[in-house]
């Protein structure tokens, strides 16, 4: 479906600016403030150029700030199951054509078989350049040499996914002591498709990063193909996963901690954010 998008329906930068700002209404929609939501240039080549791709998204963001009052920036993404010179080739336009909303890096599609460390040459000249770096790794089950190859050689500055971390004790300790995040999403279609429907809650591996002591988040991955929205993620993390308030409103915390803004923006964040949320669970009937 991802690939019948870009090679045939994505055909003009104004149907960017409209995916972008519907992606921004419907968040906004969800109680959403801030958003970093990822884009990949490469299958579109064959209709524009990055910066007429990269001009588009960013009117939808700035239409999406006066409509429905939503923060957003974007991360354009590396696509894994293309070579590392396209992902160099991203990286050169991203460094030819700055601007305020264009903030990082991600690496996108299929894990297996298309290890990080492929793309070390795109990621340090991200990182030189002053872009911060988020990589899917330990997404489908793949070994946790890839969340390792992801933090201690391209530097990641936040993980996406990362479940198999849990399987190395000392690499959980590492993510620890660099503050590292990570952004999960409950619904993961892997463990969906690995794991049965009464052990799934049990024995999805966010439980067991949260117990290690990981900071996490929820988040949406693809959200109209995988069914998913933000919301819905927090509310499985509840009904099904069996965080409690006090612990969702550590990853409402962690979330903060993990975007992409000044120390000063995090803080003000913080104090309005965590207030709400203490305002709204209050609200809340008990929970048996």
């Amino acid at each position: 479906m991802f690939r019948c998008l870009e090679s045939k329906v994505l055909s003009k930068p104004s149907f960017l600016t409209r995916i972008t700002l519907k992606h921004i209404q419907r968040v906004a929609s969800q109680g959403v403030k801030y958003i970093e939501f990822y884009w990949n240039w490469t299958g579109l080549k064959h209709f524009m150029s990055y910066d007429e791709a990269r001009q588009a998204i960013n009117e939808g963001i700035r239409q999406g700030l006066q409509r429905y009052g939503v923060v957003a920036r974007s991360i354009p993404s590396i696509d894994r199951e293309d070579t590392p010179e396209a992902a160099v080739e991203l990286v050169e336009e991203m460094i030819r054509h700055p601007d305020q909303y264009t903030i990082g890096i991600g690496i996108d599609y299929r894990e297996t078989n298309h290890e990080p460390e492929n793309f070390w040459k795109a990621f340090k000249m991200a990182k030189d350049a002053g872009f911060k770096i988020t990589i899917h790794a330990g997404e489908f089950g793949e070994h946790w040499r890839n969340v390792e190859t992801a933090m201690k050689l391209l530097g990641a500055d936040r993980i996406d996914h990362g479940y198999t971390i849990i399987d190395s004790p000392e690499l959980v300790e590492e993510a620890k002591a660099a503050n590292m995040h990570f952004a999960v999403v409950p619904t993961n279609s892997y463990y969906l498709r690995t794991l049965s429907d009464e052990e799934w809650a049990i024995k999805h591996p966010v439980r067991k990063m949260v117990e290690l002591g990981l900071k996490v988040f929820p988040n949406s991955n693809d959200p109209t193909m995988h069914h998913i929205s933000i919301s819905e993620s927090w509310l499985l993390m509840h009904n099904w996963l069996d965080f409690t308030l006090p612990q969702l409103r550590k990853v409402l915390e962690n979330s903060i901690e993990a975007a992409w803004v000044s120390d000063e923006q995090k803080a003000a964040w913080k104090k309005e954010w965590l207030e709400e949320f203490d305002r709204l669970a209050a609200e809340l009937p008990p929970v048996n």
